[in-house]
């Protein structure tokens, strides 16, 4: 049985499971642009960072029908506008969570859907990576091999945006 582009199943007391597709297939997207960017292991925290970074813009910035077949390619130009250096993603994404949760289940939003978005925009939020400083004095410290240089610890999500932006770039 479908239900707003959703799959329900009969659950063990007779009701109707969610499954949450929207969430589901935009992290699919994610996965599959960072796969084929080829810019990290499948299986690094930065991956996952990346990964639900795209996941979130991909099921923020449109709705079901945006995610199938030819759409998604309409829809990478919005991908690359939203995840840009420039622009306050991490406000965006606060933004158009409280305004998915405060909506009716319209455009295919399910409560299942929002808990996993909302789960993986926590750990992008709350997850610190070690990655390296971007705003270190170029120079500032002798670099004697590629993963030398100063390092600082940040939110995953300040690692995961440009990894996502640069995938989208390179699919």
């Amino acid at each position: 049985m479908l239900h707003r582009g959703h799959e329900g199943t009969e659950g063990p007391d007779g009701d109707e499971l969610t499954v949450p597709m929207a969430w589901l297939y935009a992290e699919y997207i994610a996965d599959e642009l960072l796969r084929t960017g080829d810019l990290m292991p499948p299986t690094s925290f930065e991956f996952r960072a990346g990964r639900d970074a795209l996941a979130l813009t991909v099921f923020l910035s449109g709705s079901d029908e945006d995610l199938c077949g030819i759409r998604v390619v309409t829809r990478l130009e919005t991908w690359l506008d939203l995840t840009a250096y420039d622009q306050p993603w991490h406000t965006w994404v606060d933004r158009r969570l409280a305004e998915a949760e405060a909506a009716t289940p319209a455009g295919g939003r399910t409560a299942p859907d929002l808990a996993l978005a909302r789960a993986a925009w926590r750990w992008l939020r709350e997850t610190e990576l070690l990655a390296p400083d971007l705003n270190a004095v170029p120079g500032g410290m002798p670099a004697t091999g590629e993963d030398d240089g100063p390092k600082v610890w940040t939110p995953a999500w300040r690692l995961g945006l440009p990894l996502g932006h640069l995938a989208i770039h390179l699919f």
